[in-house]
């Protein structure tokens, strides 16, 4: 049941909507919702109980909401999809890999090493791997992502590519199991 934002709030109701933006780094970031209202406070403390530190702006989301005196807030994250068009063209590194063999690749438990937003890359470690797998910034935004945090648990589907080991999607452990 969506509910409109105007009308009191019961505990348990969602609303569907857009993130507007979201800062790991201030903690927090602000949904646009479907029917309307005001902008519902996404808190980064909410979004890592989905298992998640970040969140790419645009991207779709069902959130649990609540009403308190400083305005909407979300209380839980049940879903999120990355912002329409994020799959766009094929990166320039997936180029000549079989879109099969990507479409194909395991999902598989990995922790980031790091993560540079402003370089546009990082690192991930494959559980019982000793290779670390590269992570570029679309490739996080494709997922619906936008930055990740060192020892962060993650899946992730990675193919042997230009650069070595490559993540072709990222997602948070939590919603991958």
């Amino acid at each position: 049941m969506v509910i409109n934002l105007e009308m009191d709030m019961a505990p348990g109701e969602y609303v569907q909507g857009k993130v507007k933006w979201f800062d790991p780094a201030k903690g927090f970031g602000f949904v646009i919702a479907d029917e309307g209202g005001p902008d519902i406070l996404l808190h980064a403390n909410v979004l890592r109980n989905f298992g998640q530190s970040s969140v790419a702006d645009g991207a779709r989301v069902e959130i649990a909401v609540q009403r308190t005196d400083r305005g909407v807030q979300a209380t839980e994250v049940l879903g999120i999809v990355p912002p329409l068009g994020a799959e766009g063209l094929p990166l320039a590194d997936f180029e000549e890999i079989d879109p099969e063999i990507i479409a194909n690749a395991p999902l598989l438990p990995a922790r980031v090493k790091w993560f540079d937003k402003a370089k546009g890359f990082g690192f991930a470690n494959v559980f019982a791997r000793p290779e670390d797998v590269f992570i570029h910034v679309e490739v996080l935004r494709r997922s619906g992502l936008s930055d990740l945090q060192p020892g962060e648990a993650l899946a992730i589907r990675m193919i042997d590519g230009k650069r070595g080991l490559m993540a072709t999607e990222v997602c948070s452990w939590e919603t991958a199991v």
